[in-house]
């Protein structure tokens, strides 16, 4: 049993179903048509699509390819840090893809296999329990109606506000993080549906702009100090407007679409890991093992990654019903220090650059990164490796691929 249906749910759901495990995927919403913060599948993803045999239905969707990542300099000129480009294709992109699509993609594939149940409207409420070991679950639909769900295995997908971790008694060691985010669209021209999409962030005092360029808006990202939401709402919709223009100019005219504050999206940033993410009958995956930061954008690849991890080591001992929870130590074991170092590196750049950028000061790490990149352009394609990949990517196991 799989609680949550967002994109880690959804694969692992998939692949076990594929590996021959009877699955069932709990997710509470009635549809996936949300407005998701974070909407980018990395290269490591379109690589597990492909081997899934689902690449060209994805390719099929609405989506734009993000190719770079710029920096302003003081001169007026941008300076590539991370050059897609230099990756071998077809796996030299970002895609922004809206991320209903990829779960009613994912949703769809499901589907397809007769061990695949995607119950929506449907919400894990609590844990069930025999003695020290979970058993299943505790549901409730949105009309109120309750139940349980007995499974030999519990997979809690449920995000970073996980329902069954607080019911595990599990807590997360948490790290510090200066900012928060507030997300809404703009409308993007036609004319710049024709230009290269690249990432540029903005830094002018103690603000901080980022932009994702989708097929026809803007993803954009405020940053700024924790705590500063009811502040900001406080301002109102034209104060806020005026932030965004001294930020980015060229976006004066078109603020009129943000109509109120309820059009701002905020995010409480956090950044923390479980320990443990496991007990007896109990794995958690993405989120809900790992909150991470917005910074570099890396969040949802990551989940996936865990997902494949999982369906990969768990799939023959949950068809042979032999399940033990060194099992799920050996899930852990394998991504836990890739979920490290990407947490040590997300500290580093908060550290670096959000809290000088945020007290208004140029953060000294981009003047010498931007030293490096002037002197060698080879060394952009480090940066773009590790977000593209991340540092141990997973494949899809044999049991689950699929031709196209």
């Amino acid at each position: 049993m799989v609680a949550g249906g967002g994109p880690a749910g959804m694969v692992l759901g998939l692949l076990l179903a594929r590996g021959g495990v009877d699955v069932v995927v709990l997710e509470k919403h009635a549809d996936f048509l949300r407005d998701f913060r974070g909407d980018t599948v990395h290269a490591s993803t379109l690589r597990l699509l492909d081997e899934l045999g689902l690449g060209e239905r994805f390719a099929a969707l609405p989506q734009s390819r993000l190719q770079n990542f710029e920096l302003p300099q003081p001169d007026g000129t941008l300076l590539t840090l991370g050059d897609f480009r230099r990756l071998r294709p077809p796996y030299d992109h970002v895609a922004m893809v809206p991320q209903w699509d990829f779960l009613d993609l994912l949703a769809d594939a499901g589907r397809q296999e007769p061990r695949f149940t995607l119950l929506m409207s449907t919400a894990a409420t609590d844990l069930l329990r025999e003695g020290r070991r979970v058993v299943g679950v505790r549901t409730r639909t949105a009309d109120g109606v309750e139940d349980e769900v007995r499974a030999d295995l519990v997979v809690a997908c449920d995000g970073r506000g996980s329902v069954l971790r607080r019911a595990a008694g599990l807590r997360p060691r948490e790290y510090p993080v200066p900012f928060d985010t507030w997300w809404f669209r703009l409308p993007r021209t036609e004319a710049e549906q024709r230009e290269q999409a690249s990432l540029v962030p903005t830094l002018v005092g103690r603000e901080i702009l980022l932009s994702f360029p989708r097929t026809d808006y803007f993803q954009v990202a405020y940053f700024n100090r924790k705590g500063l939401d009811a502040q900001l709402r406080a301002e109102g919709v034209e104060r806020f407007r005026a932030r965004v223009a001294r930020l980015r100019p060229g976006f004066a005219d078109r603020l009129d679409a943000l109509t109120s504050t309820d059009d701002l999206h905020h995010l409480d940033v956090r950044l923390d890991r479980l320990r443990r993410w496991h007990r007896p009958g109990l794995l958690l995956l993405g989120d809900a093992a790992h909150a991470m930061s917005p910074a570099g954008g890396v969040g949802i690849n990551l989940a996936v990654q865990d997902a494949v991890a999982a369906a990969t080591l768990l799939a023959g001992p949950l068809r042979e019903r032999r399940l033990l929870e060194s099992h799920l130590a050996a899930v852990q074991r394998r991504r836990w220090w890739p979920t490290a170092a990407i947490q040590l590196a997300q500290r580093g750049l908060h550290r670096l650059v959000f809290e000088p950028a945020l007290a208004g000061r140029t953060p000294l790490a981009f003047r010498v990164v931007s030293a490096v990149a002037r002197r060698v352009p080879a060394v952009t394609v480090v940066p773009a490796r590790l977000i593209a990949f991340g540092p141990r990517p997973e494949h899809a196991p044999a049991f689950a691929r699929r031709a196209a």
